[in-house]
């Protein structure tokens, strides 16, 4: 787990037409294109953000695919089946609803979440097809699909031999910090602790009467500070 770090952020779009037009608008480049979760009935776009502060990172714009099916047996991942967080994106826009975190160990890694008394669910395998050959992954999913501390505890991933962000290209946009502001900051950072990634000096916790996830980036467009809804 010393090898835990900051994998992608999550930005939920009513669609990907929609997300797209936010990344353009807000970031100043166009995302890459990503693929279909056929077991989520969901899809998504990618966009490197990678920087000294976050090696290997990138940020997932994801949707509902209206080409595919819902699960039958949970929930989607991410609370993408939330209705109030559903109606909060299609009247806000795209937003930073989330944080995954990549570690050498998922099962580990969900067992020292789960003695703490966050049930991260369990690690499940997946995987899609790229045109550079087959993404497999881990991954902790809850049935319910339930973020954990309102998105500030980070969903846990561990990759197969290929990483996404490898493939995608530098479109000047680097991730400087991310702040994980929550009234219970202490349980947070003891979480974070756990997985290794307590001492981050760019991950930053901190008490706050709301929760909230703010990421600031460095962009074409100048300094963007993204913030997840109140």
């Amino acid at each position: 787990m010393s090898h835990a770090a900051l994998d992608h952020l999550v930005v939920m779009a009513a669609s990907l037409d929609e997300g797209l037009a936010w990344c353009e608008t807000t970031l100043g480049v166009t995302p890459d294109a990503g693929g279909q979760h056929a077991f989520m009935g969901t899809h998504n776009r990618l966009l490197r953000i990678s920087s000294p502060a976050f090696a290997a990172s990138y940020l997932e714009i994801i949707a509902v695919d209206p080409q595919g099916q819902a699960p039958s047996s949970h929930r989607r991942w991410f609370d993408m089946d939330d209705s109030a967080l559903q109606a909060q994106v299609r009247s806000q826009g795209p937003q930073l609803t989330h944080w995954v975190a990549r570690v050498n160990g998922i099962t580990q890694a969900t067992e020292a979440l789960r003695a703490l008394g966050h049930a991260a669910g369990t690690p499940q395998a997946a995987s899609r097809q790229t045109p550079r050959g087959l993404l497999a992954w881990q991954i902790g999913l809850r049935p319910d699909g339930q973020r954990l501390l309102q998105g500030l505890l980070p969903t846990l991933i561990e990759w197969g031999n290929q990483h996404p962000e490898a493939n995608l290209a530098d479109k000047g946009v680097a991730l400087q910090q991310l702040q994980l502001l929550h009234p219970d900051a202490a349980a947070l950072h003891t979480a974070l602790q756990a997985l290794g990634l307590g001492s981050h000096p760019a991950l930053q916790v901190a008490h706050a009467p709301t929760p909230a996830l703010v990421a600031d980036l460095h962009t074409p467009k100048g300094p963007v500070q993204l913030r997840s809804p109140l």
